[in-house]
């Protein structure tokens, strides 16, 4: 069988169980963040999946809408939220997006899906990440997640794509886990989110 299609049938089972076996912590993040954003748990935002076609990805909202007196968002350091700030010290933001992995938007493992805006700046080698679905987590991240540059987590993501494998999988999951455990590479070295990307020059 083409792993490729074993991959859907793997990353479908694996996240049914996945939300089946964390729905107890699900709630309780639910019922944290629905009282400190007052109502507000989930965060959607458009993203490029597969062969760059759009969809939302799901996140728990870890951060307020607050803006300056000119109607800006505030920096993200000054709008992550005390109960924010835990859920992703925890890695634990990303789990909605399991039900991304459900859809078919996503997968388990494969290139972070990054902003749309992004789609003009890649080079010719950089735009097949998107070859193959985005994931939860992938090579980048169990690499140096946001502590490495644009350029070496592009690399990393064209490596995966090019060398995809089932015990390439196994193996990024369990890295991913370890990471999780020990909370290595949550932040970048110069902010609390990954600096913008504006191109490769």
């Amino acid at each position: 069988m083409n792993y490729l299609i074993f991959k859907r049938l793997f990353d479908f089972y694996c996240s049914l169980l996945a939300l089946l076996i964390l729905s107890p912590i699900f709630l309780i993040i639910y019922i944290l963040l629905f009282i400190a954003n007052k109502g507000q748990v989930f965060f959607t935002q458009e993203r490029p999946g597969k062969n760059e076609k759009i969809f939302k990805v799901i996140k728990f909202k870890t951060m307020s809408d607050a803006r300056n007196s000119s109607g800006q968002l505030l920096p993200d350091a000054e709008r992550l939220t005390v109960v924010g700030k835990l859920v992703r010290s925890l890695s634990i933001d990303e789990l909605p997006q399991l039900i991304n992995v459900l859809k078919g938007d996503m997968s388990l493992v494969g290139p972070r899906p990054l902003l749309p805006k992004y789609l003009p700046l890649y080079n010719e080698v950089q735009k097949k990440r998107h070859n193959v679905r985005p994931g939860i987590t992938g090579w980048a991240q169990v690499n140096g997640r946001n502590a490495i540059s644009w350029s070496q987590k592009f690399n990393y993501d064209v490596w995966y794509v090019n060398n995809v494998s089932f015990l390439l999988d196994i193996k990024i999951i369990l890295l991913t886990l370890k990471k999780v455990v020990m909370r290595e590479d949550i932040n970048s070295n110069n902010s609390t989110t990954m600096l913008p990307f504006t191109g490769n020059n």
